[in-house]
């Protein structure tokens, strides 16, 4: 058979890093990519995700379906985090195995890591101390998606790799006011102030925490190339104790620092304000990516440029809501 015709299960294919995968996919030549929407098929459903496995056989999968936030929803709802993220996992990479699937990839979070893990954060660091309180359930969730795929790995001889990402960014991002992540918060926050000829925007936290970004087109360019490597490949730069890589820029900075760039994509010329009563979160979450270097990938798009594409985007939406 044809690599080209491999049948490929992207499973959240409408999230932002869900449709990224299917268009890399698509773009390196591949044809048989199969989708389902949540109406479609609901991953927390074991015995829906049974006969979808069953009828559809995928050879290879891309876990990238999960229930995510910022950390307001992450406090808010703490129940859904850790139980959506657990069924839909556990359901999709049991289902692989049982169904003979050649190569699974799994996408966690750098929160996956203690709060307070020595800096840039290596493999080796995950379940060294405690975790961030305010995204904990859902660094448990994923926690358990690696030992998942560990696992299967173990007992069964499986073909399951995970990948952790650093904060995301781009195309299909969320821009919610209140659950999204950082940077599409300050994009919309900014674009709303300056569409009001507002004298201030409000920063949650005292700015001081630094934080690393990936543009998304990077990271599903990531995630093909972990799911290309051969066997041999991949398991030569993880072990039985530390099976997942972690992807991103290797650069942070900080949430102060992160305002001014995007006041100045923006255009926004009023002054920015920080809200000291608001949680910081991880003092600092700077990945170690120097396992991924050596599989030989590295990101393409720098961050004023990328954060350009993302207002660029915002704004699209924007015209299409209204």
């Amino acid at each position: 058979m044809n690599q080209f015709d491999k049948r490929i299960f992207v499973a959240g294919h409408r999230g932002m890093v869900g449709s990224a995968i299917v268009r890399c996919l698509e773009a390196q030549g591949y044809r048989n990519i199969i989708t389902r929407t949540r109406a479609e098929l609901d991953l927390t459903d074991q015995a829906g995700v049974r006969a979808f496995f069953a009828e559809e056989k995928p050879q290879e999968v891309y876990v990238a379906a999960a229930k995510v936030g910022g950390i307001h929803a992450n406090n808010t709802y703490p129940a859904e985090f850790i139980y959506s993220n657990l069924m839909v996992e556990a359901n999709v990479i049991h289902e692989a195995w049982r169904t003979g699937v050649a190569k699974l990839l799994f996408l966690g979070s750098s929160c996956i890591y203690p709060r307070l893990a020595p800096q840039p954060m290596a493999e080796d660091a995950l379940l060294t101390g405690k975790l961030e309180p305010t995204n904990e359930p859902y660094a448990i969730a994923k926690i358990a998606g690696i030992k998942l795929c560990e696992s299967y790995n173990r007992q069964y001889g499986c073909d399951f790799r995970s990948v952790m990402p650093t904060n995301l960014y781009g195309p299909g991002d969320n821009y919610h006011p209140e659950n999204s992540h950082v940077l599409p918060a300050m994009i919309r926050r900014f674009h709303e102030a300056k569409m009001a000829d507002a004298p201030s925007v409000v920063i949650w936290g005292t700015g001081s925490p630094k934080r690393e970004f990936l543009y998304v087109e990077d990271m599903a360019r990531a995630c093909v190339h972990v799911m290309d490597l051969s066997r041999e490949a991949y398991a030569a730069n993880t072990d039985v104790s530390v099976s997942h890589i972690n992807v991103g820029t290797g650069e942070d900075l900080s949430i102060a620092e992160l305002a001014s760039l995007v006041s100045e994509v923006v255009d926004y010329q009023g002054e920015i304000r920080y809200d000291t009563s608001k949680p910081d979160g991880t003092p600092r979450k700077l990945l170690d990516v120097s396992r991924m270097h050596a599989l030989g990938w590295r990101p393409q798009v720098g961050l004023r440029e990328g954060i350009a594409r993302a207002y660029e985007d915002f704004r699209s939406e924007e015209l299409v809501a209204s």
